[in-house]
C-alpha cells in the first residue's frame, strides 16, 4: 500500500505544470497521486490562453468518489479555478478531517501565470479565502505572498506554516523563508539556476505533500522537497522555445 495524496489541480496541456507536474512530483517521492481535476486550461509551456473551471457539483462528486474508497494521507491543492470550487475544495477537506483531524494539506496559491496570465474565473485571491484556514502549509512565491498579504497575514488567516519562494528575486542566490504559527522561521539557500522554468512551484508543493503523506515532520519535508525541485529544475529540459520542463523523474 502506497500513501496517497489527494490533488486539486487543472489541466495543463504542455504537460509541465498543473496535474500533470503533480503526478510525477508526487510519484517520485513514492506516494500516489490521486488526480482532481478543478478547471480545464489553454496554455503553451508559456502562456496561458484561457480557463475554463469544471462545474464546482463535478469537482465534488470525482473526490467523492476517491474519499469513498481511500485513505487519503494528504492534500494538494494548486488553482481551484473558481470561487465556488475553493468552497468545495474546503467542505471536502473539513470532511476528511472528521476522520483525520491533522490531515496535511499543502496549497500552491498560483494567482497567475509566470508571465502574469489569469488562472482563475474572477478574483484569484479572493477565491482561496475559504481555503486558508484549512491549510497546514502554503508554498506562495514572493509577489503571491505579497498579494496574499505577507506571511504574518496568511498565518493570521489560519495557514499553520508559510514557506516563501525567492525565486522571482534577484540574484545570484534564491532564498527560501519558512515561518510557522509557533513563531519559529528558518531560511534555505539555493544557487540560482539559469533559465525560466513551468511548474516549479507545482513541483515543490506536491513533493511537500507527498512527504507529509508519509509522515515526514514538517522542517524534514519542506527541506527534502527543496532538494529535490532544485536537482529538477537543474536537469531541466526544452520541448520548445520559452520555459523549461523539469525532469521530475529523480528522487
Amino acid at each position: 500500500m502506497r500513501h496517497t495524496v489527494l490533488v486539486f489541480s487543472g489541466l495543463d496541456p504542455s504537460g509541465g505544470a498543473g496535474i500533470a507536474a503533480d503526478i510525477v512530483a508526487i510519484a517520485a517521492q513514492g506516494a500516489h497521486a490521486l488526480p482532481v481535476i478543478t478547471a480545464l486550461t489553454v496554455q503553451d509551456n508559456d502562456r496561458v490562453f484561457g480557463v475554463e473551471p469544471v462545474a464546482p457539483e463535478l469537482l465534488r462528486r470525482q473526490a467523492q468518489a476517491l474519499i469513498d474508497k481511500i485513505s487519503i494521507d494528504a492534500v494538494k491543492i494548486g488553482i481551484p479555478g473558481s470561487a465556488a470550487n475553493a468552497a468545495v475544495i474546503a467542505q471536502l477537506i473539513a470532511q476528511l478531517r472528521l476522520i483525520r483531524p491533522s490531515l496535511p494539506v499543502v496549497l500552491d496559491p498560483v494567482l497567475a501565470s509566470g508571465h502574469g496570465d489569469v488562472l482563475s474565473r474572477g478574483d484569484a485571491v479572493l477565491a482561496l479565502v475559504p481555503l486558508l484556514p484549512v491549510t497546514t502549509v502554503i508554498v506562495p512565491n514572493g509577489p503571491e505572498a505579497l498579494a496574499l498579504g505577507g506571511a504574518d497575514n496568511l498565518l493570521a488567516q489560519g495557514c499553520r506554516n508559510v514557506l516563501v519562494t525567492g525565486g522571482h528575486g534577484e540574484g545570484e542566490v534564491i532564498v527560501n523563508r519558512w515561518f510557522d504559527a509557533d513563531g519559529r522561521e528558518h531560511a534555505w539557500r539555493w544557487p540560482r539556476l539559469p533559465g525560466e522554468f513551468h511548474g516549479s512551484g507545482c513541483t515543490l508543493a506536491s513533493a511537500i505533500a507527498a512527504h507529509l503523506a508519509q509522515g515526514m515532520p514538517m522542517q524534514e519535508a519542506l527541506d527534502g522537497a527543496q532538494r529535490y525541485c532544485h536537482a529538477a529544475l537543474a536537469g531541466a529540459y526544452a520541448i520548445a522555445p520559452g520555459q523549461l520542463m523539469p525532469q521530475r523523474f529523480i528522487q
